[in-house]
């Protein structure tokens, strides 16, 4: 039997792999004394991906230095979170949430039975705690509260008031749940001081607080549950999680925004202690880490070599990973599998295409088909443009989407849009459009643009946020799930059914039937084409 860890051991064991701790020397002082009392919470909004696997390996973590862990499922904060979980489904969702919580932990070898699972509903609706958000709502500024909330709860044009609750709240949990310390990402640091500057106005004392970095996702920004190609679900298949992963963002010698990399060094190397990238034995077999810092540094290597000496190739390293991935998911679809939470997740996430009522002379059939995520739209960047060698009319650019080499894709853009507008540029790309040759040349997507409605025709690219990366999922407000089609069927016609309804607002938005264009960081919009159409 091994002997128990000191509070050096403890500490480290609690703190590795983290990017921030807020309050070192109180938690020293604490685990010197006795063990931590921490704990997590999860807002029950979007089903959970694998980047969930990130805090539940550190739960391991926590549970390994002795600590007394609480699980929190926040379903009143799904609700104020700009209604993210819809009243009528918050019970179906926690429900889901804590079935799919406690399949990861199992699946990582987590005794469920030295965890404390809670119900944010459980206790604040109670008396005592509705005071003290009356309290605690009469000392924070309205200011302090949005500013609070600025990096969780989402931002909209017109917020809600919940909104401005839900940092009280989170705040207050730490003293309705006894605990020393709070663990969470690092988008919750404003959360966290605020909850610093403001409990002990209501007499409660300063916890310790504890973050992860946050993880990038599949195309390098954050992996997030409204951004499909971003994340990969816990349901997925293995075929799934193979085309995600192969088209996940894995630049040779990039460590930087890798999230293939990230899941490594925060997901499988705690778990193992190592990690096997598995190789053919031309290639020098496979090899065996037990220190993520020098599988990175071996992947990172190939920049600097360029191809003579391919150290970890961007392709063993996804093929490895699907492998060790697909083994952690392996028991959590076994559960799954089961006609009761089949059911359950059908209830907890209905498809919203299918909760529609169709139009008038269409069948159900047809409208569920042709929905806007179905359509492939990414950010991308645009590397090189030329002149159609014979085309007068048209250009040949090279668009990088976040995949391993740019796509060739040609544009009627000459007339319209100056060559050196278009080098550098951030433009928006569908990029399921079955490939096609113009003018002998093979387009492998479209860059939408907006159109102007009278004579002489405006043309103009649109554009996604400022700070967005190439690879970004673009998708329609309220059709951020489903899957895209792997290729548009030119018979069935769906671009163009879905074109239809493509318009410019008069704030110069992208929409869909009134529905923006979005990416995590905001609108697409074009600069001026107000009204316009788009192509």
């Amino acid at each position: 039997m091994e002997p128990a860890p000191g509070p050096q051991e403890k500490y480290q064991l609690i703190t590795r792999n983290l990017q921030e701790v807020l309050g070192e020397d109180k938690l020293m002082a604490i685990l010197k004394e006795r063990e931590l009392k921490i704990y997590w919470g999860t807002a029950t909004t979007g089903k959970p991906h694998v980047a969930y696997f990130v805090p539940m390996s550190k739960i391991a973590d926590f549970l390994k230095a002795g600590c007394e862990v609480t699980i929190l499922f926040a379903d009143l904060h799904a609700y104020l979170d700009n209604m993210k979980a819809p009243w009528e489904l918050l019970e179906l969702r926690t429900r889901y949430y804590e079935n799919v919580i406690k399949a990861m932990l199992e699946s990582i070898g987590v005794p469920l039975e030295k965890l404390k699972f809670v119900r944010g509903t459980d206790y604040q609706l109670n008396k005592e705690y509705t005071l003290d958000v009356y309290r605690l709502s009469s000392v924070v500024t309205q200011h302090d509260a949005k500013k609070a909330g600025a990096e969780v709860v989402k931002q909209v044009e017109h917020p809600l008031l919940s909104g401005l609750l839900y940092p009280g709240l989170q705040a207050l949990d730490e003293e309705y749940l006894k605990v020393d310390a709070q663990f969470g990402g690092v988008d919750q640091r404003k959360i966290f001081t605020f909850a610093e500057k403001y409990l002990p106005s209501l007499g409660y004392a300063k916890r310790v607080h504890l973050m992860n970095p946050m993880v990038p996702g599949l195309t390098g920004s954050k992996m997030s549950s409204s951004e499909e190609d971003s994340k990969i679900d816990l349901l997925d298949r293995k075929e799934d999680v193979k085309k995600k992963l192969k088209k996940a963002f894995c630049e040779p010698g990039n460590v930087e925004n890798n999230g293939v990399l990230s899941f490594i060094k925060h997901v499988l190397f705690p778990l193992k202690s190592e990690f096997v990238v598995l190789r053919e034995e031309k290639w020098g077999g496979s090899k065996t880490y037990t220190a993520y810092e020098a599988l990175e540094k071996d992947f990172a290597e190939q920049e600097s070599l360029f191809v003579a000496i391919q150290v970890v190739h961007p392709g063993d390293l996804k093929n490895s990973v699907e492998v060790a991935l697909n083994k952690l998911l392996d028991p959590i679809r076994e559960k799954f599998n089961s006609p009761e939470l089949k059911q359950l997740s059908n209830a907890a996430y209905p498809n919203p295409a299918k909760s529609k009522p169709a139009e008038k002379g269409t069948k159900n059939s047809e409208l569920e088909n042709v929905v806007p995520s179905r359509l492939d739209i990414r950010v991308g960047k645009v590397i090189s443009v030329e002149k159609h060698p014979d085309a007068d009319t048209l250009y040949v650019e090279k668009i990088d989407v976040g995949e391993s080499e740019p796509r060739t894709v040609v544009s009627g853009l000459v007339q319209f849009i100056p060559k050196e507008q278009l080098q550098d540029r951030l433009v928006v790309l569908l990029c399921n459009l079955k490939p096609q040759k113009m003018r002998g040349v093979e387009s492998k997507g479209m860059v939408l643009c907006a159109s102007s409605l009278g004579e002489p025709r405006q043309v103009e690219p649109l554009d996604p946020p400022a700070g967005c990366c190439a690879g970004e999922r673009v998708y329609v407000e309220g059709y951020e799930g489903g899957e895209p089609d792997d290729e548009l069927k030119p018979k069935k016609k769906v671009f163009e059914k879905l074109q239809a309804d493509f318009r410019v607002s008069e704030d110069c938005v992208a929409q869909w039937k009134q529905k923006n264009f979005l990416t995590k960081l905001g609108t697409v919009s074009c600069r001026s084409l107000k009204g316009g159409t788009i192509s």
